[in-house]
């Protein structure tokens, strides 16, 4: 690869990084090419993008962010390859887990970045599953406002059927 397509490759994943808010750097070193291959098509059917890049290209990369990241650049070693989530913090690692019940041992977590906050380590993997999408954030939110009016109005409505069946019986005994 000369110099001017590695420059190219660093601008676009720079750029890349610089508009995902979350995105996990895996360890794909000892996997085999069909692995990786069921891997990203399994990453694109759930609308996440896997690419595997060499090491010194992801932290030219890296050192492009405004945030702080070198945490990430330490795990930098053997073969890397990013998994990029334009929609949910916790995709990613919803499609890792899934991936390795399927009796898959890798690709293991090295890192994510997840809207400036840098996880390291496989061991993070069931934190950040557990991780709720702004979706779910508001879903939750919602369901917590609409609970009270809820109760409001089934309340209302049980005590009116009482009221109208109270009116009728003594409308027939007159």
């Amino acid at each position: 690869m000369t110099r001017e397509e590695k420059e190219i490759i660093v601008k676009d994943l720079s750029e890349k990084l610089a508009t995902t808010n979350y995105f996990y750097i895996t360890d794909a070193s000892t996997m085999s090419v069909a692995s990786i291959n069921q891997f990203r098509r399994l990453a694109f059917e759930r609308g996440l993008e896997y690419k595997v890049y060499k090491n010194s290209l992801i932290k030219k990369a890296l050192d492009t962010l405004e945030a702080d990241t070198t945490a990430l650049e330490g795990i930098l070693k053997g073969s890397s390859g990013i998994v990029f989530s334009a929609e949910a913090g916790n995709a990613p690692a919803k499609l890792l887990k899934d991936f390795r019940k399927k009796g898959n041992t890798l690709p293991l977590l090295k890192g994510a970045y997840i809207d400036a906050g840098i996880y390291v380590g496989d061991d993070q993997l069931d934190t950040l599953t557990n991780i709720k999408s702004k979706f779910e954030l508001i879903g939750d939110i919602i369901g917590l406002l609409q609970s009270p009016a809820k109760n409001v109005v089934s309340a209302l409505q049980s005590s009116g059927g009482k009221l109208a069946g109270i009116l009728k019986t003594l409308s027939e005994k007159e």
